[in-house]
Order: C-alpha cells, then sequence, then structure tokens
C-alpha cells in the first residue's frame, strides 16, 4: 500500500482545513460554544491522522498485509469525521449516541494501530533510513 500514507495525510489536511475554518468563524462571531468540535477536528483529524501517515511512510513494513492497514486507516479517518460531527449533536441537540460510538470506533483504530506497531517491535524491524539532516528518506 504505497499511498496509505498520502491517503493519511490527505484526509487529515482535510481536517486541518474544516478545523482551520471553524476557528476562524467562532473567532469572527466570538461565539466558542463549539470548541471542542474545534478541538477534536484538529486533534483527531489533524493532528492523530497526520502523524498516523508519517509512521506509516517512515516504516512501510507497516502496511505489507495491506488489510489489517487499509483496517485502520478506516476505522481512525471514518472516527476522525464523526467523533467531532458526534459532538456537535451531542452539544447542539443533546444526542451523545454518534460522539460515543465515534469514540470507540477511534478507540478500535488506535489499538490496531498499537498492535501493528508492537508487532513491528517485536519482529525486529529495521530503523527508517535517514538522510544527514535526521528526515526520512523518500522512497
Amino acid at each position: 500500500m504505497p499511498r496509505l500514507p498520502l491517503l493519511f495525510l490527505a484526509t487529515a489536511a482535510l481536517c486541518l482545513v474544516c478545523g482551520v475554518g471553524m476557528g476562524i468563524a467562532m473567532g469572527m462571531t466570538h461565539d466558542f460554544r463549539l470548541a471542542p468540535v474545534h478541538a477534536h477536528l484538529n486533534l483527531l483529524g489533524w493532528t492523530s491522522l497526520a502523524l498516523m501517515g508519517l509512521t506509516y511512510r517512515a516504516y512501510p513494513e507497516l502496511a505489507a498485509q495491506p488489510g489489517p492497514a487499509i483496517a485502520q486507516y478506516g476505522l481512525s479517518a471514518v472516527a476522525a469525521l464523526a467523533f467531532p460531527l458526534g459532538i456537535w449533536l451531542s452539544i447542539e441537540h443533546q444526542q451523545p449516541g454518534l460522539a460515543i460510538g465515534a469514540a470507540l470506533v477511534w478507540m478500535a483504530g488506535a489499538l490496531l494501530f498499537l498492535a501493528r506497531l508492537v508487532l513491528l517491535l517485536v519482529k525486529g524491524a529495521p530503523a527508517p533510513a535517514r538522510s544527514r539532516m535526521g528526515i526520512v528518506a523518500a522512497e
């Protein structure tokens, strides 16, 4: 799955743009009731998905078996988008069901990511290639 890191990063960038837009709108209107939605878009969506994508880029062995790698992307990406929506529903309509469900899906994706990293560590995966500047080399 050579494009998997790019999928993570593209989804992360989508969350970044939505989160920044939402932050600008909140600042312009001085209405910060939805700050938790904004925060989760940025933390789960932008930060976590981007870090996962960069990890898959640094350790391509993580995607050697595409099934678990795609499942982890699917769980994480869906949850990163659904969780902020669920928080919005909870704040605006007192309906926390989607937020609860998305949090559980996020946990499943995070646990799968952790399990894949631990398996790679136990197998003794090679360290990522580094340039003289300490930057992970592109393939």
